[in-house]
């Protein structure tokens, strides 16, 4: 396993790279080498956890309730059928980072892109939208796990451009300013089946997905 220190600090060409179904990683070549056959999974970590404990949960996950991070990377691998390139965005303006945590994605095959700046600064909005930038000039598809309409502009110039782009999100909670760009919506829990639980959610119900033997 790659220790969590190194993958912090190792430069573009030294990124890991997920293989389907192992816990072994190649090197992903630097952003300017990756072909447009490329999904880049971009977590928008504060949004997703923010989401669940305050809306869903009303406080803090336990950790049998939060995602299984490898089940989103293997479903970002299975979507479009090519390459994922995990990024795990994080603020770390604080000057700590979880370290069990970081360790454990880079034990699974995600990067953790930790980001500092001042306390008026979304330090991961501005991270996330730069790298949407970045792919837009390069090349590559993008699953967005967050619900932020900030991510609208970037994820528009890509639809424009023909790459494929979707959301991995709680759809009650997804931003209009996302879902009426047309994009591809998964839901977390029910499409991805990140969780082990089931989450006390209140959706609207296809009539054809209606189950009343749930609720006798």
């Amino acid at each position: 396993m790659v220790a969590a220190a190194d993958a912090l600090t190792m430069g573009p060409k030294s990124l890991l790279c997920a293989t389907p179904g192992a816990h072994e990683h190649t090197e992903c070549p630097s952003l300017s080498e990756v072909d447009e056959l490329t999904t880049y999974l971009l977590v928008d970590g504060e949004n997703l956890d923010a989401t669940l404990g305050s809306s869903i949960l009303g406080g803090r996950p336990n950790p049998d309730q939060r995602p299984r991070w490898e089940r989103v990377l293997t479903f970002a691998q299975q979507v479009w059928a090519q390459p994922v390139r995990g990024l795990f965005f994080l603020n770390a303006s604080s000057g700590s980072l979880p370290m069990p945590f970081v360790q454990a994605l880079v034990a699974i095959g995600f990067t953790p892109v930790p980001l500092a700046g001042e306390t008026h600064q979304k330090v991961v909005d501005i991270g996330i939208s730069k790298m949407l930038d970045a792919i837009a000039e390069s090349g590559g598809d993008v699953l967005l796990a967050s619900h932020d309409g900030d991510f609208a502009p970037g994820a528009a110039r890509l639809v424009e451009l023909g790459r494929q782009v979707g959301l991995l999100a709680f759809r009650e909670f997804t931003s209009s300013s996302l879902t009426t760009l047309g994009l591809q919506v998964f839901d977390l829990e029910y499409d991805v089946e990140a969780f082990n639980v089931r989450l006390p959610r209140l959706r609207i119900i296809p009539v054809d997905e209606f189950d009343p033997v749930a609720y006798l």
